[in-house]
């Protein structure tokens, strides 16, 4: 939604002196959406069980518990949560796009693998 944001209010974004800002928030979810997207057919898409996690009220960054994380893969498909994923990575992209088209040509790198990743499975 940010991103849409950042697209479809670019002007007043850019007067109001907050795309910068605007951008960095973007960057940090889309940074973590591609650390979970470790192979073409592969995406990280959960950290932690919400029941065992909701006894342990605490940041997730000072557990010591162990923690299970749960992909998406050919053998356990998501495309509902991997179809998001590629949206808001290729909504990213065209938000970029303007600023640093390296970042934004990563995204959409990863967002097409995504995406074909949701049709296929």
């Amino acid at each position: 939604m940010l991103a849409w944001g950042a697209i479809d209010f670019k002007a007043q974004m850019v007067s109001l002196n907050q795309m910068g800002h605007t951008l960095k928030a973007i960057k940090w979810g889309t940074d973590y959406f591609i650390k979970g997207h470790t192979q073409p057919n592969v995406l990280w898409a959960q950290v932690g069980d919400g029941v065992s996690d909701h006894y342990c009220w605490e940041r997730a960054e000072d557990m010591t518990t162990s923690r299970t994380a749960y992909k998406l893969d050919p053998e356990h498909p998501g495309s509902d949560l991997a179809g998001e994923t590629a949206a808001a990575l290729a909504a990213a992209s065209i938000a970029f796009k303007p600023y640093d088209s390296a970042y934004s040509n990563l995204l959409l790198v990863h967002a097409k693998q995504v995406s074909f990743f949701t049709l296929k499975y």
